[in-house]
């Protein structure tokens, strides 16, 4: 009975640890009403799109809100040759994507959302595919606040119920 408390104890300690030591990826709406602190950045949301077969590019989303003002400046990840904070606009009726070369601005206390069809992260040369249900991990640099490292589900994008 002693060995089975105590297994049971040391489980629950380890799991405690475990969730202690990951950064915390919140939701959007927590990120909104928490405040963060100065000189640190908080993630919400992170997941990124399963990729097609064959597809050697990949999105990853999330939404960052930082303690004070910072800058998104790059991304790394095991999983691809590379990663970059992209952008999406509208120009003379096209739609085009390019590198955030001088990173993507976080001003303080405002969530920023990487989605789709917007800024977001771009993994290019993936190394395998990101299947329905994985789990993507990258690490996020910033101008000021220290590295995070991210663990993005891999997930099929929500519907969009066009009827609203």
């Amino acid at each position: 009975m002693k060995r089975m408390f105590a297994l049971t104890a040391l489980s629950a300690a380890a799991l405690s640890l475990a969730a202690c030591g990951q950064p915390a990826e919140k939701s959007a709406e927590a990120a909104k009403d928490a405040t963060v602190a100065p000189g640190t950045v908080q993630v919400a949301d992170a997941w990124c799109r399963p990729t097609p077969n064959g597809a050697k590019v990949g999105g990853c989303y999330l939404t960052l809100t930082a303690g004070s003002d910072d800058r998104l400046v790059g991304v790394s990840t095991a999983l691809a040759q590379s990663a970059e904070v992209h952008e999406m606009k509208m120009e003379n009726g096209v739609m085009s994507m390019g590198h955030l070369a001088d990173g993507l601005p976080l001003p303080a206390g405002t969530p920023v959302e990487l989605k789709p069809g917007g800024n977001h992260i771009m993994l290019m040369g993936l190394r395998d595919p990101l299947v329905d249900g994985g789990v993507a991990s990258f690490t996020l640099t910033f101008e000021k606040a220290g590295p995070i490292g991210v663990h993005a589900a891999v997930k099929q994008p929500p519907v969009v119920d066009s009827e609203e």
